[in-house]
């Protein structure tokens, strides 16, 4: 059974169209790479995972269950957890509040210490920086809280939008450290990312879109020419009705 899966789904915003019959899927503890150009609709496609947008067509499935067109709170339900791009943090609250409230909403409070104690365990930066506002964190701590938020919900399926967006390198290292150990708890990963070079290191497998059109699925090795085409090569004009995504 599939962690996630786009059966044809078309979207967009009013009457333009960001997505154009997506089809793929993302296996139970299985890392897909979603690369390609600004503009292709990536972002587009988290959205309609997290279910911040409604396909015009097409079905989303979400550990086999058809959540098409379901609110967020029932996708999030449903163990898929949004990792969406920017920050994503609470900044006037510590990160302990941070934690602590997203915890609480979905886990209980009973079960709030123990998701605390394993964050601060696979986070020790945050750890030590529990009483410190969110809003004080560098760029690449912010994001690492933001990934520890949903974490702690213990998702079966997590989709990550530029998660690397503006990091340091170093910063950058210990982000894809933590997703690889992510990965390596079977955990089912979509990143979605413009650093191609490091996605494609940590994924199975590579999902290549251009302006709201799948160009290829299949091996990462396999992606790196495609992407070679679509970013530097010449690119067929835009469909009636299309817009960046």
């Amino acid at each position: 059974m599939n962690a996630l899966e786009l059966q044809s789904v078309s979207a967009g915003y009013g009457p333009y169209r960001a997505l154009d019959e997506v089809s793929f899927a993302v296996g139970t503890g299985e890392v897909v790479a979603l690369v390609g150009p600004n503009g292709a609709g990536k972002s587009t496609v988290a959205r309609v995972c997290a279910g911040l947008v409604k396909p015009t067509s097409g079905r989303l499935f979400v550990g086999g269950h058809d959540l098409t067109g379901a609110p967020p709170w029932q996708i999030a339900r449903n163990k898929l957890a949004s990792v969406p791009e920017g920050r994503g943090v609470f900044a006037r609250l510590s990160v302990a509040e941070n934690l602590q409230l997203s915890f609480g909403r979905w886990l209980g409070s009973e079960a709030v210490p123990g998701a605390l104690e394993e964050a601060f365990a696979r986070f020790p930066i945050l750890a030590d920086r529990r009483r410190q506002r969110a809003g004080t964190l560098s760029g690449g701590q912010q994001r690492l809280l933001s990934l520890a938020k949903v974490l702690g919900n213990a998702p079966d399926v997590v989709v990550a939008d530029e998660l690397s967006l503006g990091l340091a390198p170093a910063a950058l290292d210990d982000l894809y450290q933590q997703l690889g150990a992510v990965a390596e708890r079977g955990t089912a990963l979509l990143v979605i990312e413009q650093r191609t070079d490091r996605v494609l290191a940590l994924a199975h497998r590579a999902v290549v879109l251009d302006r709201g059109v799948i160009r290829f699925d299949g091996p990462p090795a396999g992606a790196v020419g495609v992407l070679d085409g679509v970013l530097g090569g010449p690119r067929p004009p835009a469909r009636s009705g299309e817009t960046a995504g």
